[in-house]
């Protein structure tokens, strides 16, 4: 049988002078946690962790909030970084003893 692909040997586009090449974080290569994972790492119910992840810009919200039901069915996937950025800003709003 014969190989219908094609290999090319062209050589990689060169990076312009005076950029530097930052490290690229691809969202959908990044660890997601179920809400029920970071109810058990942070010690708190899954319905607190909704409700402090559902209106997150960057979380992965699988489902219908559709009013017509009587229970939303939703799933949450946080992505790392979110997880991160949600756990400095509780971290700074903590009184300190």
């Amino acid at each position: 049988m014969a190989n219908h692909y094609q290999y090319s040997q062209e050589k990689p586009l060169a990076q312009p002078t005076g950029t530097s090449i930052g490290v690229v974080s691809s969202a959908h290569s990044e660890r997601h946690y179920a809400v029920t994972e970071i109810a058990e790492m942070w010690s708190l119910s899954p319905d607190k962790v909704r409700e402090l992840f559902e209106s997150e810009p960057g979380v992965l919200v699988i489902g219908e909030r559709s009013p017509r039901h009587k229970r939303r069915y939703v799933t949450l996937r946080i992505p790392q970084t979110v997880l991160e950025r949600v756990h400095s800003r509780l971290s700074l709003k903590s009184p300190m003893r």
